[in-house]
């Protein structure tokens, strides 16, 4: 099996993110599996179609990395039961066509969704907003082995590492690197 590029896409801008910690702990797991990068896009602007053409520096640059990545992993939080609106946000710019003959990135990008929440519903809805979205975008999204991780502050030490769960976020990271093969 070769080393897979993955990008995680955290649904926060919070420092101190539980979807971050997510993506942290999800990395350091997978470090001789696959290269997992955090994919920074604090920079991107408001999608607006009077700016798209010539696209923004920061979302060619996102673009890019999504492209050259063999899959994308998602981390979203859940806000009223939606997923966040920075993630609506990227996901409107990365739904368009790069050029005439270059689609969008993430058509057939294997793709898996999870999200960490303090509440009781571990973020299901959101993840089902979101899964639409992607699956309207034509991504391969895993739909087996989703982790809806509710109660998450009970599953953390004092300085915020999940210590508890670790083996359903080890199996779900296990069962995409079998779907990243699957579908490359």
């Amino acid at each position: 099996m070769s080393q897979y590029k993955i990008i995680g896409i955290v649904g926060s801008f919070k420092k101190s993110s539980l979807n971050l910690k997510l993506a942290q702990t999800i990395k350091e797991y997978l470090k001789d599996k696959a290269e997992f990068e955090i994919l920074d896009y604090t920079k991107v602007p408001f999608f607006n179609e009077d700016i798209e053409n010539p696209t923004p520096e920061a979302v060619t640059n996102v673009r890019n990395k999504i492209k050259e990545a063999d899959a994308i992993w998602f981390f979203t939080p859940e806000y009223n039961h939606y997923f966040p609106g920075i993630l609506k946000n990227l996901l409107d710019w990365l739904s368009r066509p790069i050029s005439k003959d270059i689609p969008q990135v993430l058509k057939d990008k294997p793709i898996c969704v999870s999200g960490i929440t303090p509440g009781m519903t571990g973020t299901v809805v959101a993840q089902d907003h979101l899964i639409s979205v992607l699956n309207f975008l034509n991504a391969k999204v895993m739909m087996t082995s989703r982790l809806t991780f509710p109660n998450a502050l009970k599953s953390m030490d004092d300085i915020g590492n999940i210590i508890k769960g670790l083996e359903f976020i080890h199996a779900q990271a296990d069962d995409f690197i079998k779907f990243i093969e699957l579908n490359k």
